[in-house]
């Protein structure tokens, strides 16, 4: 027990001051405070301070739920409210497939897209078969394991898969009520990449490292955190986005994360694709087409002219972008150093014809074309199974696009929508700009082919974006309901 001090009280006369001819008697005495206590600057015993902060913590995680409460009130805004003029929804109805697979009576559960997840099966499947005849000679020579590539991929898409399906079974508006908070870890993660967690793997720093040999990289998570917040953003703003303050606070959103993409991970493709996500989301939300048209002429006039002057005065410069693009413009001068690649992949579509040389027997993934499990597959692809098999390639991402887009026409609301939509313009971005580079259209930039390319963090978000996309197809009304 703390000891109490005792003291004589004080008498004060009628005009506050201390009466000095008042004795000090025993009864006028009052208790002191406990030893060892202080107080505070207004008067409360310092021991009250944390229950104070206890208090105050409490409020303002409430404040906090109710922030959060209120976003997910605004991403569950009907498109009727949110757009500028009415949209008029049909219900779906459910594919072939979905009616050949479903037990259940039509009007009897809601919508899933087993169409979307068949083709995510195939595409998955096909891409370790063609990982596995791509790189099993270069594992076997360089790492004395053939199944090296294929085993990890194979693993990685398992876990993949049951994270699609994991999160296929989310309420996707939980995504808009965190989407600022997803947004800035997506940008913490980018800064964690120049600490001493980053590491550099082929010249490139882009990646951190993590418990158990694993990588991530920052970039795929970027894209993902781009498209939820985005399609909040859109949501939020209303018909303020339709105003040229909302178009510019939205650019600027999407320029920050694709200027953290190229500055702190150094990868200008991602980047580059990241942007056309925001501009795509911009385009679509937009009642009107005719002020993006003239900016898509002005954008393409300068990427002209600035290409024409880069082939006359950066010919000799020591930047390697501007050596790809110089390798690009004139690829037959530099057939042996910077197009060489793109020559190479060149030589074996047209070696590969209509059915190409069958499964295994390519000769230019025999260490001829570097790293051809990753963003060059799809020259492996055209020698082994030819023309045809390209084909059946883009018939399955062709599919895929058409399930993404039937989502976003028939998601309940518009922020299902906006994300079905970023998801689509993601995929197609990919899968073209890959097409481009590997056939000489575009200067190479690094792009792998969604699905079948070999790399871990990225199929893991691909797969997560499916996840999405099937969560959304869940809130489809069907014809009959």
């Amino acid at each position: 027990m703390k000891s109490r001090i005792v003291r004589p009280v004080q008498k004060y006369d009628q005009k506050g001051k201390k009466n000095k001819k008042a004795g000090a008697r025993l009864d006028q005495t009052q208790p002191l405070r406990p030893v060892g206590t202080s107080r505070t600057a207004a008067g409360r015993p310092s021991g009250e301070t944390q229950p104070m902060r206890t208090a105050e913590i409490r409020a303002g995680y409430a404040g906090y739920r109710r922030s959060v409460e209120r976003r997910r009130e605004i991403v569950q805004t009907p498109r009727s409210r949110a757009q500028s003029r009415p949209v008029k929804q049909k219900r779906a109805k459910r594919s072939w497939f979905g009616n050949l697979i479903s037990t259940k009576s039509m009007g009897a559960e809601d919508y899933f897209d087993f169409d979307l997840l068949l083709v995510v099966i195939f595409l998955l499947g096909f891409g370790l078969v063609m990982l596995y005849s791509t790189s099993a000679y270069e594992a076997e020579v360089e790492l004395g394991n053939d199944l090296y590539y294929f085993s990890r991929q194979a693993l990685i898409g398992a876990v993949g898969f049951i994270i699609m399906i994991f999160i296929s079974r989310i309420d996707y508006h939980i995504y808009g009520a965190f989407a600022a908070e997803i947004y800035a870890v997506a940008m913490v993660l980018m800064v964690l990449v120049k600490s001493p967690l980053g590491i550099t793997l082929n010249g490139a720093r882009r990646w951190i490292r993590l418990p158990g040999n694993l990588t991530l990289q920052p970039a795929e998570i970027t894209k993902i955190a781009v498209i939820l917040f985005i399609a909040y953003e859109l949501c939020r703003l209303g018909r303020k986005a339709y105003k040229m303050e909302g178009v510019i606070q939205v650019f600027v959103f999407g320029a920050i994360a694709s200027g953290g993409v190229l500055f702190l991970t150094d990868n200008l493709s991602t980047a580059i694709i990241v942007m056309a996500i925001t501009c795509i989301l911009i385009f679509v939300s937009h009642p009107k087409m005719k002020p993006f048209l003239i900016f898509i002429g002005v954008a393409a006039v300068i990427a002209v002219v600035g290409i024409a002057i880069l082939a006359v005065t950066a010919a000799n410069s020591d930047n390697f972008r501007l050596q790809r693009i110089i390798s690009w413009l004139n690829p037959e001068a530099t057939a042996d150093s910077g197009s060489y690649q793109v020559m190479q992949g060149l030589y074996a579509i047209g070696s590969g014809g209509f059915f190409g040389k069958g499964l295994g027997n390519s000769t230019q993934k025999l260490g001829v074309i570097p790293e051809a499990q990753n963003d060059m597959i799809l020259v492996v692809i055209c020698e082994e199974l030819g023309v045809f098999g390209a084909f059946v390639i883009f018939l399955l991402f062709g599919i895929l696009l058409y399930r993404l887009m039937f989502i976003a026409q028939n998601a309940p609301d518009l922020y299902g929508s906006l994300i079905a939509t970023g998801i689509f313009a993601h995929i197609a971005l990919q899968v073209t700009l890959n097409i481009a580079v590997v056939t000489g259209m575009l200067p190479t930039t690094g792009i792998t082919l969604p699905f079948i390319s070999y790399g871990g963090t990225a199929i893991v978000f691909l797969l997560a974006e499916m996840g999405i996309a099937l969560g959304i197809s869940r809130r489809i009304r069907l014809e009959g309901e």
